[in-house]
């Protein structure tokens, strides 16, 4: 891997940005559909659809609150979840706004520490115009919880992203476009992590700036092609700098379509701006796609691959590759089943010279899980969950392992 330093650029995003909301024209038609899945609409006021839930989660024992290693003592409680949330969407015009609303409600009956209240909201709107599609998207995050597989800690922080896309239709099923982004986390001032501030170690900034070509094969399916390169600065720790320069092919589904979701595979050439640390050029995928089979049948699969900033200064970001998916089945009558897994691996790169106990150190995820469910009408059900979890390190100090068994109810109004 290369060592070299990266030059400092400035992306345009104001400008890219600033051209999304100077595009003026007269609407015209979509062309592709833009409004909810069907199956979510709740309730329909007008030109409003909206899907409001609750569900009341994880209610049971957590026997490793902590994530503690066996031989620490690790320590259980009662736990439980509350979530309402709520998805609308209204239609004025050609055009859609969209938004969402969740809160978790995190609640233990000893350990008072880990109480949270996580707040979640994000806004869109969706413009086609004669031969112009314009999209804008915000979103916020005030969350104390575990960011990831890494960070064992609940850590207060605060997420913001906002973007924007202009795409231009060049023939009748081709359209060429700009994208750009910016993404703020901000951890609290008193998150520490086995005597790191987080904080200081990961508050950052990210600028994304691309280009993309989209091909709308069917109403419900297209295929993307995206350039971008992106900036990742940090407020405290200019040692984790970097820049970043991924090519991307997508195949996306709309959500009435019998396949749901997407699936993005791109190769990344990561570039940390710090000498002592090697470069990442190596393949990257996200993928999230759900099928359902017969109105019984209910499959969904998850894949990803990229890279992820560590706490750890001495060993500053790792390669994270995962896959989790389930299979949720109706038995009979009102009663389904569903099983569940999900496996990670994270391979740290070590800064140049740095001490640490693994200098080649992988740590491994694994869960598995299922449940028994009984829906009392279309919108209420009543659910049984056990889930087990561990992670498996060359450092002996960040292994464990977790047994949850609890119940849930979930209920769509």
């Amino acid at each position: 891997m290369s060592h070299r330093r990266a030059r400092r650029r400035s992306i345009p995003l104001a400008a890219i940005l600033g051209l999304a909301a100077l595009v003026s024209g007269t609407p015209a038609a979509a062309q592709t559909p833009e409004g909810p899945d069907p199956n979510k609409v709740r309730l329909q006021a007008g030109p409003l659809s909206m899907n409001p839930t609750i569900a009341l989660t994880n209610i049971g024992i957590d026997q490793n609150v902590f994530n503690q290693p066996a031989d620490q003592n690790p320590q259980q409680d009662f736990t439980l979840t509350v979530t309402p949330a709520a998805e609308f969407w209204l239609h004025m015009g050609p055009t859609w706004v969209t938004g969402s609303v969740k809160e978790d409600i995190i609640w233990y009956q000893k350990f008072t520490t880990e109480r949270a209240a996580n707040n979640m909201s994000s806004v869109g709107w969706k413009v086609p115009l004669n031969r112009l599609n314009l999209g804008v998207n915000a979103s916020r995050a005030s969350v104390r919880d575990r960011p990831g597989f890494e960070i064992d800690t609940r850590a207060q922080r605060l997420e913001t992203s906002y973007d924007g896309k202009v795409e231009v239709r060049a023939l009748a099923r081709t359209f060429f476009g700009v994208t750009g982004s910016r993404a703020r986390v901000d951890y609290d001032q008193t998150d520490v992590f086995l005597g790191t501030n987080l904080q200081s170690e990961l508050n950052h900034t990210t600028t994304t700036a691309g280009i993309l070509v989209r091909e709308q094969l069917t109403p419900l399916t297209a295929i993307i092609l995206g350039a971008t390169r992106s900036q990742d600065r940090f407020e405290y720790s200019s040692l984790r700098d970097s820049d970043s320069t991924a090519a991307t092919a997508t195949i996306s589904f709309d959500p009435a379509a019998l396949i749901k979701g997407s699936a993005t595979f791109g190769y990344r050439d990561f570039e940390p701006l710090s000498p002592g640390v090697s470069n990442f050029k190596g393949t990257t995928a996200k993928v999230e796609l759900t099928y359902v089979a017969l109105e019984s049948t209910r499959l969904a699969f998850t894949f990803s691959r990229d890279v992820q900033y560590s706490y750890d200064v001495n060993q500053p970001y790792f390669l994270q590759t995962g896959f989790a998916g389930s299979v949720a089945q109706q038995i009979f009558g009102p009663v389904d089943v569903v099983v569940r897994g999900a496996t990670a691996s994270m391979a740290y790169e070590t800064r140049a010279g740095a001490v640490v106990q693994s200098p080649d150190r992988v740590d491994q995820f694994q869960s598995y899980g299922g449940g028994v469910g009984y829906h009392m009408s279309r919108d209420l059900r009543l659910g049984v969950n056990v889930d087990k979890e561990r992670r498996v390190s060359d450092v002996a100090t960040r292994q464990y392992s977790n047994l949850r068994i609890g119940s849930a109810v979930t209920y769509g109004f």
